[in-house]
């Protein structure tokens, strides 16, 4: 990771929140006074097919929004674990849905952690916020964004139709947060 700058690819089936996951942290670090990239990718299935997005924070302009090595990679099924694992840099992170994904090989050269986002998602009793779950895990890790933060913002990038969700998102922030040791 470069001083002040964060790549990240998030990636998962169609209709677990990826796009959703990838503008929580592009829009929280905007309003946090970051450069930020956003760059959404899915297959023409969008539900069931896979769907990834990269985003890059930073205290710098960004020259492109393509991330070839990530500093960190969020993965919610065992195809973009296996998709995306081997391009993570050395020395970055890899943050697993341990729900779905019973282990990721093991690298030596980068940090694994398993997150139970769909569990704890269940627990919460509103299996969408898997994807907060993640972003909570996401932060506890997190060099350029911090969680107080994040939770300050969270209000205002949630979209005016699920405001009543916002207790249920808040709670999966704090939970996906404390998931991780």
């Amino acid at each position: 990771m470069q001083q002040g700058t964060e790549e990240i690819i998030m990636a998962g089936f169609g209709g677990q929140g990826i796009l959703f996951l990838g503008k929580v942290l592009a829009q929280a670090g905007m309003i946090m006074g970051h450069h930020v990239s956003w760059l959404p990718s899915y297959g023409p299935e969008m539900r069931g097919g896979t769907a990834n997005c990269t985003v890059i924070l930073s205290d710098h302009p960004i020259a492109s929004p393509i991330v070839a090595e990530p500093d960190t990679l969020i993965a919610m099924n065992r195809p973009s674990v296996d998709r995306f694992q081997g391009k993570v840099k050395p020395g970055g992170l890899i943050l697993y849905n341990s729900s779905l994904i019973d282990q990721v090989k093991q690298r030596d050269d980068v940090r694994v952690a398993a997150v139970p986002a769909s569990a704890i998602a269940d627990e919460i009793g509103s299996p969408r916020v898997a994807n907060l779950v993640m972003v909570g895990a996401y932060l506890k890790n997190s060099g350029i964004l911090k969680f107080d933060d994040v939770l300050k913002t969270l209000p205002s990038i949630i979209p005016s139709k699920k405001k009543e969700m916002s207790q249920v998102n808040i709670d999966a922030l704090k939970r996906g947060f404390d998931s991780v040791h």
